[in-house]
């Protein structure tokens, strides 16, 4: 049984040969061609070189396209840095987005023309090329409110969520048909699935019902659409207290990422018991974990959450958030060793 057809299972809540297993080794794949990075989130060959070895290395059972959360920012015009061993970022005092009448200035753009969110679908139909056949690859997308916050910086936009949200909502209209076409195009690469990160959509940011007043109409159109399309709809959020409920709704998604036990529930169990026949679960490993733990304490967590989330199928075990970008690849081989053993159905 392949990946594709071990996830395939899973994602149907079937049972496969073992529980598939994914540490979200992006950033750190940079290691298996030598290069900071600063190069591989902008050298796409080098990029998608890069996630293949790190894939074939370690024989996780998905590939995710997710190189930094600057992306669709940046082609919006927001100034960009780029350090050699961090993910890009905005350049914190010079956001394009400065006063409340700027939100009306932003337009739509065209995704396979700009120079960011083009090398990313091009990063997409590389990383299919090479692999699509046996590993299931997830694209991956910002959600319009996370790219508007980095066009306006996260506090004076909770300021604007206050004063003046219609005025957000021009801009978040604009940034959701621009979304709406980069899908689209991301979708012709034939991805598998579209995973959207929701970074509002948790008790660590804002109210369920903010968030479901601001971004949840803009993900419900984008989700619908790539369902349209014949493709599935994953969600990422690694806040705490994340609203699984409201995002389901929403988007109807065929899995969800996540680190923290949901809002509405007391534990991962509950989580398993309430969401679990609703959706895969994706998660939920912390990378901070990650950076200190002794393989034999990996193992263990790992084991802890195959028990949990195990039976029935729809689970897939993962780093709750991407794995950590300066830490060694061992302990990505303990989470893929223990789901191929303590993991086996």
């Amino acid at each position: 049984m392949n990946s594709l057809e071990r996830v395939s299972l899973i994602l149907q809540h079937k049972e496969a040969d073992h529980v598939p297993v994914y540490p979200l080794i992006n950033s750190i794949s940079r290691k298996y061609t030598g290069i900071d990075y600063a190069k591989w989130c902008q050298d796409t060959d080098l990029c998608a070189e890069s996630i293949i070895k790190a894939t074939e290395d370690l024989d996780v059972d998905v590939i995710c396209s997710l190189v930094d959360l600057s992306v669709e920012a940046a082609d919006f015009g927001q100034p960009i840095e780029y350090p050699k061993d961090a993910a890009a970022r905005p350049v914190h005092n010079d956001r394009i987005i400065r006063s409340i009448e700027d939100y009306a200035k932003v337009e739509p753009i065209n995704p396979r023309k700009t120079p960011r969110m083009s090398e990313h679908i091009r990063l997409c139909d590389l990383l299919m090329k090479a692999k699509g056949k046996e590993k299931p690859v997830v694209a991956f997308v910002f959600g319009p409110l996370g790219i508007l916050s980095m066009m306006r910086g996260q506090q004076d936009m909770f300021m604007d969520l206050f004063d003046d949200p219609d005025s957000m909502h021009i801009a978040l209209e604009a940034i959701t048909q621009t979304l709406e076409e980069y899908c689209k195009a991301l979708i012709e690469t034939g991805v598998h699935a579209i995973m959207f990160d929701t970074l509002y959509a948790s008790q660590s940011i804002m109210s369920k019902e903010m968030w479901d007043a601001m971004e949840g109409p803009y993900v419900e159109r984008l989700a619908n659409l790539v369902h349209d399309n014949g493709c599935m709809v994953m969600i990422h959020n690694c806040g705490t207290g994340i609203y699984f409920d409201v995002q389901i709704k929403r988007m109807r998604p065929q899995a969800i990422s996540f680190l923290h036990v949901p809002d509405d529930c007391s534990s991962f169990a509950e989580a398993k018991e309430k969401y679990g026949h609703q959706t895969t679960l994706i998660g939920r490993i912390p990378p901070s974990f990650i950076m200190s733990a002794a393989p034999e304490e990996v193992e263990e967590e790992c084991k802890k959450d195959i028990d949990t989330f195990k039976k029935d199928g729809g689970f897939i075990l993962a780093t709750g958030c991407e794995y950590p970008a300066n830490a060694s690849v061992d302990n990505a081989r303990v989470m893929v060793r223990t789901a191929k053993t303590y993991g086996r159905y």
